[in-house]
């Protein structure tokens, strides 16, 4: 560990559709974060962890910040301010194709959205780096007013135009990041890449699939469970077998989810094995369910089953 080695968390702050998590994937290398085009893809937050010879960085991706309706809704805004008050750096990540639009359109730059966010962010008084994220589809002079009234509006570390989804201007923010973290020894070792389990990575990306391939409410009406995660045969015959339930809340959802002769319950389960073969880099057997569970986006005991703490 070098001399002047930093180490610290990073929050992954911004509105849904950002690309908070498309990024968090592009550092690490891999799939930790799933994405989808449909907002509020994440739920929870999600920690991995980037090394390199100068620091550490703890990446926390959250929720898309919004305006929430559900008690769904409202426990994902929730984490997401919670984590502001538990990092060192944040980085507040927006959709230059958004914010292009308004500076084009004549708009203020800075939406209801956006302020609520700059809100939040300056009152943490952690040190901010603002991420335009989607560059590579959006006009470069339209790239500086949006940079300008970041800048007016908050105090920045630093401003990084990049593209989370081709990694153009990754490395420029990973170096802002390192300036503002803290001098500290890691807190993990180095070829440690996140936090979460892979019972977490199973349902997440079944989870994925699901955003995918339903549309409607389907994707925000549903959470996988995973029953069995046998890694008996793991060492001896590479492969591990998996049972899941995917949970949803009225019966007419459990027909979409399984499809007609089950046609959508097979193309979610054999698009979700096949990435996980690649994530567990071993051959899966999954086994998915459809239950039923009514109204469980607005219930004490649906909220902590997929991980929040309703009061």
């Amino acid at each position: 560990m070098s001399e002047g080695f930093r180490c610290g968390y990073v929050a992954f702050i911004g509105r849904p559709n950002a690309g908070k998590s498309t990024l968090l994937n592009q550092i690490l290398g891999t799939k930790l974060a799933i994405t989808s085009d449909k907002p509020q893809t994440t739920r929870n937050r999600i920690a991995g962890v980037h090394t390199d010879e100068k620091m550490q960085a703890i990446l926390v991706d959250t929720p898309g910040i919004h305006e929430a309706w559900t008690a769904l809704n409202q426990q994902m805004v929730q984490v997401a301010h919670k984590v502001l008050e538990e990092v060192d750096v944040i980085a507040l990540v927006d959709d230059m194709t958004l914010l292009a639009r308004r500076v084009e359109n004549g708009e203020e730059v800075i939406d209801p959205t956006l302020e609520a966010i700059c809100q939040a962010v300056a009152a943490s008084g952690r040190p901010v780096v603002f991420v335009a994220n989607k560059i590579d589809v959006v006009p470069h002079p339209l790239v500086l007013p949006v940079i300008d009234a970041i800048s007016k509006r908050l105090a920045l570390h630093a401003a990084i135009p990049l593209s989370a989804l081709t990694g153009d201007g990754v490395q420029a923010f990973l170096a802002e990041v390192e300036s503002a973290l803290p001098v500290g020894p890691a807190l993990y070792p180095a070829d440690e890449w996140t936090q979460v389990t892979e019972r977490f990575l199973v349902a997440e990306i079944v989870r994925e699939k699901i955003f995918h391939l339903t549309k409607a409410e389907i994707p925000y009406s549903t959470f996988v469970e995973v029953i069995q995660f046998d890694e008996t045969e793991r060492e001896t015959n590479g492969i591990v077998r998996i049972n899941a339930d995917i949970i949803v809340e009225r019966p007419s959802q459990k027909g979409i989810v399984i499809g007609k002769g089950g046609e959508m319950l097979k193309r979610i389960g054999t698009m979700a094995r096949k990435e996980l073969q690649q994530v567990l880099d071993c051959r899966v057997h999954l086994e998915l369910f459809v239950k039923v569970e009514r109204d469980w986006t607005r219930s004490k005991r649906g909220l902590s089953r997929v991980g929040f703490d309703p009061a």
